[in-house]
Parts: structure tokens; sequence; C-alpha cells
């Protein structure tokens, strides 16, 4: 099926109803989504983590609390999705109303909406992996203590995900820029 021109315009397109929701919605949703799927990765990686902990815990009591690290590991994704909801709010600014579908609002709205998007997601797999690998360095600490260290090296690095997430929302949240305001 073949889209004429005329209804590529049309007012009951997708692209013609994305266009007239307003960029503070968008920008709204990015950080809902920045803060509330980074606080749900890293309730899951909890979860995960502190399962197995609490499992391996019965068999070798010693390793809770050098284990807790990975919850800690864990929470940080959260606190995160904290700091760039933060950051994505302080980039909201009023433009009067003349200009709120200008292209360069839209384009901040975008901007914002996408890191909130980038961050969130990446946190959500981020609080996965630290949970399972927590999860593991739990088990593997219960049969050797030897092994704690070396897991515990692979965790750091699957943290490090989210703070990847982190500095790409960031960058992305730095095209955010509104329309100046007239006089």
């Amino acid at each position: 099926m073949s889209v004429s021109p005329a209804m590529a315009g049309s007012p009951t397109t997708w692209a013609h109803a994305l266009v007239k929701i307003s960029p503070y919605t968008f920008s709204a949703i990015g950080i809902a989504i920045a803060i509330g799927v980074s606080v749900l990765g890293a309730a899951w990686g909890i979860y995960i983590t502190g399962s197995s902990l609490i499992g391996a815990a019965i068999k070798a009591p010693r390793i809770t609390s050098k284990n807790l690290i990975s919850v800690i590991f864990c929470e940080a994704v959260a606190i995160y999705g904290v700091i760039v909801a933060i950051i994505l709010q302080t980039k909201l600014e009023s433009v009067p109303a003349s200009q709120i579908y200008a292209p360069e609002s839209l384009r901040a709205g975008y901007a914002i909406f996408a890191s909130g998007i980038i961050v969130g997601f990446a946190n959500l797999v981020c609080g996965v992996c630290v949970g399972i690998i927590g999860s593991s360095c739990a088990l593997s600490d219960a049969q050797n203590s030897t092994l704690f260290v070396k897991i515990l090296v692979i965790e750091i690095f699957g943290s490090a995900l989210g703070l990847f997430g982190v500095i790409v929302g960031i960058i992305m949240s730095a095209q955010a820029s509104w329309p100046a305001k007239t006089v």
C-alpha cells in the first residue's frame, strides 16, 4: 500500500499526532522514565542479589556482611536515575505559548525524552546485570572465599553500564535548548 503525499500530512497520521503533543509532555515522560525505570532496575537487582545472599548465608553466615556491597551497587543504579532526573528537570524552561511548537521547543522536548529513555533503560539493564553478578558472587563466596574479589571486579564492570547510560543521557540532554523569550 502506497501512501500519497496528501495522506502523510493528514491530521490522522502518527507523525501529525506526535508533533501536536506538547514538548513539555515529552520532557515530563522522559524524566519519569529516567527515575522510574532506574528504580525498577535497582529493585530487580536487589531482589536477585538478596535472595541468593540470604540463601547462601545459610551455608556460610560469614558472607552476609561483605556481600552487601552487591546490594549497594544495585542501589547506586537508582541514585543514577535520581541524579539524571534532577539534571533533566533543570533543563526545562518556560516559553511563550506562541513558541511551544517551534522546532527548537520540539527538539528540546525530544532531547529530554530521549535522554530519559536512555538513562532509564541503561539503568534497568545495569541493575539486572549487577544483581545477577552479585548473586553469583554470593553463591561463589559461600563455596570458596577466594573467589569474592575476583567476581567483585566483574561486578564493578557491570555497574559501569549504568554510568555509561548516565554519560550518554547527559550528552543528549545538552541538545535541549528552548527558544529565547522575546520581550
